[in-house]
């Protein structure tokens, strides 16, 4: 009994770090933005992250996955750091609103459930349906409340697209594919391949140009620490661990907490509506992830 308890408490605890970390890169990333192209940033950020990974993966010697499985892990590096982040920092550069990516970015949720059944065999089920309705009821209050989205950038909305398919088809896939290698070796391998394919990138479409000024460093060092090592490693934890779809419902609350973020690191106000908003998503989480008792962890 007492062996299981650690593993519990860290899943418990594993959702909440996971959504603070994810939903004030948002913020952060838009402060490295003002320094920087997107691609740019993308690709200093995965080489700093494989410049870390790299000593400690010769140090703790994991054990790596080979043929098949390193393809699979490739793929899920690929649809999250490059179609994920990169057409999410790419809108914002187009002067997308961060209002507009995350109306189309919260919609992950529901495509992954509508996609779990035929792809991992999970269903939903109608308590998860109505939780599913009122967090997307959330989020959406949530980003209104703080900005109108109207106007967009018609390329900026399309990027968002391309965004929300990266972010729903690598937790899929992971769920599917995924299988329990050594967090080092799995970050490793999807930071090498995404640094792979945005390094050429920024080099062929950007000037690369950096304005290494105080905010620029805190918010890589934050991007490399906070989102890609701490938060991409709880969340493909996550995956693993729980359905694929109650752990995509989270995804709700990060508008509303981005929202939360900003006010303090962007000057961007929290109005009632915004308020509002959070405490319905956050509603609409709770029925979705506690619909039914998760088994105990072996």
């Amino acid at each position: 009994m007492s062996s299981h308890a650690p593993r519990a408490w860290w899943i418990l605890a594993a959702p909440l770090v996971f959504l603070i970390l994810w939903s004030a890169g948002f913020s952060v990333a838009k402060i490295a933005l003002a320094q920087a192209q997107p691609l740019t940033v993308l690709a200093l950020r995965y080489g700093v992250t494989t410049a870390i990974l790299l000593p400690v993966a010769l140090i703790l010697r994991p054990a790596f996955p080979r043929g098949r499985a390193s393809w699979n892990v490739v793929v899920v590096g690929v649809l999250i750091q490059v179609a994920y982040f990169g057409f999410c920092y790419v809108a914002f550069k187009m002067g997308t609103s961060a209002g507009a990516v995350a109306v189309v970015v919260c919609l992950q949720p529901i495509l992954t459930a509508l996609a779990a059944p035929h792809l991992t065999g999970e269903t939903i089920g109608r308590r998860g349906w109505i939780g599913l309705a009122l967090g997307l009821t959330g989020a959406l209050l949530a980003i209104l409340g703080r900005s109108t989205v109207a106007a967009e950038s018609g390329l900026g909305l399309l990027a968002c697209v391309v965004a929300l398919f990266g972010i729903t088809g690598g937790t899929l896939y992971e769920k599917r594919f995924g299988a329990g290698h050594h967090p080092v070796a799995a970050n490793l391998i999807q930071y090498a391949a995404a640094l792979a394919l945005c390094l050429p990138a920024a080099w062929l479409t950007e000037d690369m140009g950096i304005h290494w000024t105080p905010d620029f460093l805190a918010a890589m060092a934050y991007l490399v620490l906070g989102n890609s090592l701490l938060a991409m490693t709880l969340l493909l934890a996550m995956i693993r661990a729980g359905e694929v779809a109650r752990v995509s419902s989270l995804f709700y609350l990060v508008p509303p907490l981005s929202a939360l973020f900003a006010w303090p690191l962007l000057g961007e106000t929290m109005p009632p509506l915004a308020w509002a908003g959070m405490g319905l998503a956050a509603a609409g989480v709770a029925m979705v992830t506690r619909r039914r008792k998760a088994p105990v962890p072996r």
